[in-house]
């Protein structure tokens, strides 16, 4: 394996193992674009090779440092390369020139010489991406999770072009021949989409609307259905678990008395243990027969009338509100219930109470089934005690 190679496993774990899941952009997979536009600049440039394996070994270690945290991230990344050279064949000079190169990488340092130009290229080469606007999007909910930045769709598209505009350029020959005119493309594209938010909000505005950043109580209505329904989804996963477990255990319990006990009792020196062996199993029946009843799925019919829709009387979120229909008549159910607003919030209500009702009902005969089985068990016990001081 080359030190080129073993560097790319060693980031690979350090950002498998260490990095934090919040840091959607700065990971790596941003780390293989960049030196994946490392190698089309060295083909070009075509630095001496101490500089080819320094610039590489600074394309796969300048965001390393992010595993300590964005704050001095440069400087934790060049550190993590010397750690990783401790057991390399690695002279001195490429050692520093690869770390120079690292802290090079920070956007308010002014590069210098061309390798420096290189990496700072090859680290802003996705402004030239043809996908920009999703990468950048990757940016963006980083910042909201690691630093508590939001922005409104305007704001972030003007941030973007601004800083395309006057905070960057590049450096080297090919990126200014190949990797401009792309860049230029993607900002006439932020400018449209930023003319094209700013028409939008005026006429929000000329309508008494709330613009994205005020409008914050469908979001609120939005989060509480979710926030609801995710809760719902996970009490029905807790009472099917807890339900399960019963079955399992009064399963054993039968499957013991089966093999154990009652193939004993046809003995006259056992007649005393026949009724706590039978009051023991009857319990374990029991049990398991409210156990099934509290997970047992209810079917509804699955189809409806276009003039129920009409009506609006039918809850598609429900599948067994929609399950025999075919898909055409599903999908012009719920494009007419998505153009209603208030259609779709009740039937979201509606998917809530139902979901509400069921639960109910499950977690009642769950604890019928957990009363049965304690009191299955406290008279069996007591029984089996009755029945050998019977016979003393």
């Amino acid at each position: 394996m080359t030190l080129i190679q073993k560097a790319e496993q060693f980031v690979f774990d350090h950002f498998k193992d260490k990095l934090s899941s919040a840091y959607t952009y700065h990971n790596f997979n941003h780390t293989e674009r960049v030196v994946a536009a490392m190698h089309l600049l060295i083909a070009e440039e075509k630095p001496n090779e101490n500089e080819q394996i320094a610039l590489l070994l600074a394309a796969w270690f300048h965001d390393v440092g992010y595993v300590d945290g964005a704050q001095n991230h440069e400087q934790q990344g060049a550190n993590w390369l010397r750690e990783f050279l401790k057991s390399e064949s690695v002279s001195e000079e490429i050692e520093q020139l690869a770390a120079n190169l690292i802290l090079a990488t920070r956007l308010d340092v002014q590069p210098q010489n061309q390798l420096e130009f290189l990496i700072r290229d090859a680290d802003c080469s996705h402004f030239a991406h043809p996908d920009y606007s999703l990468i950048s999007e990757l940016l963006r909910e980083e910042w909201k999770l690691t630093a508590d930045m939001t922005y409104t769709d305007l704001e972030w598209a003007t941030t973007n072009r601004n800083v395309m505009i006057s905070k960057h350029r590049f450096f080297t020959n090919f990126a200014k021949t190949n990797w401009q005119p792309l860049k230029d493309r993607n900002i006439a594209l932020l400018q449209q989409k930023i003319t094209q938010l700013q028409t939008d909000e005026a006429k929000k505005a000329a309508k008494g609307k709330k613009t994205d950043k005020e409008d914050k109580p469908e979001r609120g209505i939005e989060t509480m259905f979710r926030v609801t329904l995710n809760n719902h989804t996970r009490l029905s996963q807790i009472a099917d678990s807890k339900a399960n477990i019963l079955l399992s255990v009064n399963a054993i319990i039968i499957s013991i008395s089966l093999s154990t006990l009652i193939p004993k009792l046809d003995s006259p020196g056992n007649i005393h243990l026949i009724v706590p062996t039978f009051i023991l199993i009857l319990f374990s029946v029991l049990s398991i027969i409210f156990a099934i009843l509290s997970t047992k799925p209810k079917v509804t019919s699955g189809s409806f009338m276009r003039k129920e829709i009409d009506e609006k009387k039918v809850n598609l979120l429900f599948f067994g509100n929609f399950h025999q229909m075919p898909l055409e008549e599903y999908q012009w159910a719920m494009n007419e219930m998505m153009k209603d607003r208030d259609y779709l919030y009740n039937s979201m209500i509606k998917d809530l109470y139902f979901l509400g009702l069921v639960l109910h009902r499950k977690y009642k005969l769950l604890r019928t089934t957990y009363t049965i089985f304690m009191i299955g068990i406290i008279v069996s016990v007591v029984a089996f005690v009755y029945a050998f001081y019977s016979i003393r």
